[in-house]
């Protein structure tokens, strides 16, 4: 297991989040900013350069992401990073299963976003922290043989760095032209491959490129043999990039001449 270090994170974290100023995406540009053709390593024992932001692959459908000024963001949060007492700024959440959300979450938290619609409707989350912007795209999951929860999954987007970075949660269908425009142009995207629990592998495939990310980032895969599929219908359109550790920086000037599929392997944070 790669042990995180998360002292300067801490340190960085006492800066006011507000203070820092966050790099503009291009979310809702109409082209993309043509990038160079490399992603920086992540050296998870060292701080986060500027202009940068750093995804940890957790376990099943969470990351941890950080900031330079020590904002950080934990994804379908489910009551625990591991071995840990770091508490995220911000934790989102799903409840299409209970692996992708806590009725309890640590009350040191100070924002949690749950994804899924209540008693007033879907949720809509525009939260602003300086460095970072979180705000969600309501979709709708299954319910029973043939049924439908209306809003009850969301997709969460992170700009920060110049960068728009999505996690797709728990994806039962493939977005609406609505839901594409509310999106964005994504440069980063977490993608469910298990091809069941969530969107089956030809839309999800279908859904990533017409995404268009610069990389992709699976997640929520069951084994190697549903991975394997997922890759292998990504390669005619997408370099594939396998990876022995868990964690990546990324940065906009540094995004892959080709969109590539770069895969993490998990592991819990660990002080």
């Amino acid at each position: 297991m790669i042990r995180l270090d998360l002292a300067a994170a801490l340190i960085l974290s006492a800066l006011p989040a507000a203070a820092q100023d966050r790099i503009p995406s291009h979310c809702h540009a109409f082209a993309a900013t043509p990038g160079v053709e490399y992603l920086h390593r992540a050296s998870l024992t060292t701080p986060i350069a500027t202009d940068h932001v750093r995804l940890h692959y957790v376990y099943h459908s969470m990351f941890w992401l950080g900031t330079p000024g020590g904002v950080t963001v934990a994804t379908d949060y489910t009551g625990s990073l591991g071995a840990t007492d770091h508490v995220p700024t911000v934790v989102t959440m799903n409840n299409a299963h209970s692996t992708h959300w806590t009725a309890s979450p640590d009350p040191r938290i100070p924002h949690v976003l749950p994804g899924w619609a209540d008693g007033d409707g879907p949720m809509d989350h525009y939260l602003d922290l300086g460095e970072i912007l979180v705000r969600n795209v309501p979709t709708d999951v299954r319910a029973g043989i043939g049924g439908v929860r209306a809003a009850g999954n969301s997709i969460f987007v992170f700009e920060a760095a110049g960068l728009c970075i999505g996690h797709l949660g728990h994806l039962h269908h493939e977005p609406s032209d609505e839901q594409y425009i509310a999106l964005g142009r994504m440069d980063v995207v977490m993608a469910p491959v298990d091809g069941g629990m969530t969107l089956d592998l030809p839309t999800m495939i279908a859904t990533l490129k017409r995404l268009r990310a610069q990389v992709v980032i699976p997640m929520h895969w069951f084994g190697q043999s549903s991975l394997d599929r997922f890759l292998a219908g990504m390669s005619d359109d997408f370099a594939i990039d396998r990876r022995e550790g868990s964690a990546i920086d990324l940065s906009r000037a540094a995004l892959p001449g080709r969109p590539t599929v770069v895969v993490l392997q998990p592991s819990f944070l660990n002080d």
